[in-house]
């Protein structure tokens, strides 16, 4: 293999980020595992003389630098940015409470807005660099019952089509992540997933109900994250990576189901649509 990268990994002590790290290393290459505790990073995936655990608040602008800092000092370069860290907020737009919504955009949006702009001076240096931002099919198309966290992923596609034209000049390159649905700790209470504050009856039954379908999904998600890691890190390896990834049969079923709406709905309205560039 060429020479071995470094792996800065948000979210490397639980879910997809536990095999990102894994793969990476088990590739060669040299990681920063970032956690809100670093012993958890070490816990799940032990010591190794590649792996640097470091504790991280990605909502916490300062401790994103000091992680950064702390990278640079033991592996003098960052290569790899993956933003994986993240929660979900499910339920209803109006019993999503104002705090859980500005909570679910805090850490799906900012916070790998925070990290980014830590590695972002390293990476302009260095004059290379991959920044990688795990979205969702839920950045894609809107879902019952996810308002806040299709907000969230909506913003971060945006953030991230942008980046691109703004770091390109510099040797650095971006690609978006939109798996389907994985065996990843997306669904497991207390981990990543949060319920809603409020109650309202109109919603009450229907809340229940979806709460209720989703815990028995848990565990029967189709996808592997294991192969959806050594996947990401051949992807990396290529000399030009995509601008953005599917990953999982859903997920390109999504895409192209989207696509077909968003033609169909603009073949209806093309002659209103196109009169509106011409004075009468």
């Amino acid at each position: 293999m060429t020479d071995p990268d470094v792996w800065f990994i948000t979210g490397a002590a639980r879910g997809m980020g536990i095999d990102i790290a894994r793969a990476a290393l088990d590739a060669g290459h040299a990681v920063v595992g970032t956690a809100r505790d670093a012993s958890r990073v070490t816990e799940v995936l032990g010591e190794h003389e590649n792996l640097l655990a470091v504790s991280l608040d990605i909502t916490d602008e300062a401790a994103a630098t000091a992680a950064v800092d702390a990278a640079v000092a033991r592996f003098g370069r960052i290569d790899r940015l993956v933003n994986n860290a993240g929660n979900f907020y499910a339920g209803f737009f109006e019993v999503i409470s104002p705090a859980q919504f500005r909570q679910q955009m805090e850490t799906n949006f900012f916070g790998p807005l925070n990290v980014t702009r830590a590695v972002l001076p390293v990476m302009r240096a260095q004059r290379s660099g991959h920044v990688i931002t795990f979205s969702s099919t839920a950045g894609l198309t809107g879902q019952e019952f996810v308002a806040a966290y299709c907000a969230s992923k909506f913003a971060l596609e945006g953030w991230m089509e942008s980046l691109r034209f703004d770091v390109a000049p510099y040797g650095i390159d971006t690609t978006i992540v939109e798996p389907g649905f994985f065996r990843t700790e997306l669904l497991v209470e207390g981990a990543s997933t949060n319920w809603p504050e409020l109650s309202i009856e109109d919603y009450d039954q229907r809340t229940q109900g979806t709460i209720a379908a989703w815990k028995g999904m848990n565990g029967k998600q189709g996808g592997d994250p294991a192969k959806l890691a050594a996947a990401l890190i051949t992807i990396t390896a290529q000399e030009q990576p995509p601008l953005r990834w599917l990953a999982g049969a859903d997920a390109v079923q999504t895409a192209e189901d989207k696509a077909r709406l968003l033609l169909e709905q603009a073949d209806a309205y093309r002659d209103l649509s196109s009169s509106l560039d011409h004075d009468d």
